[in-house]
């Protein structure tokens, strides 16, 4: 016995052109197009960067290393994580979608810089253990 439902379902009164003739009309060009990554997402991506970058000098610090070379280090490396890189990203998106006319929401280029930067922090402390 089969139990599933048939494949010819009961079609709804609108033809399938309206239908298609609305959503054509309903998206506006001039309207930026919706980011695909969720904003909490790139927040927690951001403190899990600041986490990882400041993490390494807690234990420099507990090792008996100088406090001021530490701070020194720490000053340049944690902006270019932090800052930087995502930076880097979102400038380029905005250069792609100039340029190239492409529809690169910023909000996904900054959550990508983030992500490049945990992989990037994690891959040179993977180098450095």
């Amino acid at each position: 016995m089969d139990k599933q439902k048939p494949v010819n379902a009961p079609v709804p009164s609108q033809s399938v052109k309206e239908t298609e003739s609305q959503q054509a009309g309903s998206q506006s060009p001039s309207l930026p197009s919706p980011s695909l990554v969720p904003k909490g997402i790139t927040i927690g991506m951001a403190a899990f960067a600041l986490i990882l970058s400041l993490a390494g000098y807690g234990f420099r610090l507990l090792i008996g290393e100088d406090v001021g070379e530490v701070l020194r280090h720490a000053a340049v490396i944690v902006p270019a994580f932090m800052i930087g890189i995502p930076l880097f990203f979102w400038v380029g998106s905005r250069i792609l979608n100039k340029v190239k006319g492409l529809h690169i929401a910023s909000w996904n280029a900054i959550s990508l810089g983030y992500l490049t930067s945990c992989i990037s922090i994690l891959w040179l402390m993977g180098t450095y253990s």
